[in-house]
């Protein structure tokens, strides 16, 4: 069974920057695709960027943080991050990691197998 476990989370003020990681407790896991979703309090679940572990690692972002968040993978140690910059007090949220090993569309959360327990991330005005 593969376990994810992120990182990286805090309080940060809007404007700053806050780099989450998440490691896979398998070190020869070869996901299709990882993906960082968000839920924020009272809301559902919502995908936030997700990059393919072949096909030349491409990625996929929704609108609200293209310019800003940049999802990237290291192969060799089985790891996935997201660097986030000029942050904004709606990019609160708990940040969860999640991996596919044959899912077909990154955007959707059944899509994937295995999770993460989420880290919070608090963007204060």
């Amino acid at each position: 069974q593969v376990q994810l476990v992120e990182s990286g989370g805090g309080l940060v003020q809007a404007g700053g920057s806050l780099r989450l990681s998440c490691a896979a407790s398998v070190r020869t896991f070869r996901p299709y695709f990882m993906g960082w979703f968000r839920q924020a309090p009272g809301k559902e679940r919502a995908f936030v960027a997700a990059i393919y572990w072949v096909a030349g690692g491409n990625t996929r972002y929704i609108d609200s943080v293209k310019d800003r968040f940049t999802i990237s993978r290291d192969n060799a140690k089985n790891t996935l991050s997201l660097q986030m910059n000029n942050l904004k007090p709606e990019d609160t949220a708990v940040y969860y990691c999640a991996a596919s090993a044959k899912g077909r569309n990154s955007y959707v959360p059944d899509e994937y197998d295995y999770w993460g327990q989420g880290t919070q991330v608090i963007v204060s005005s």
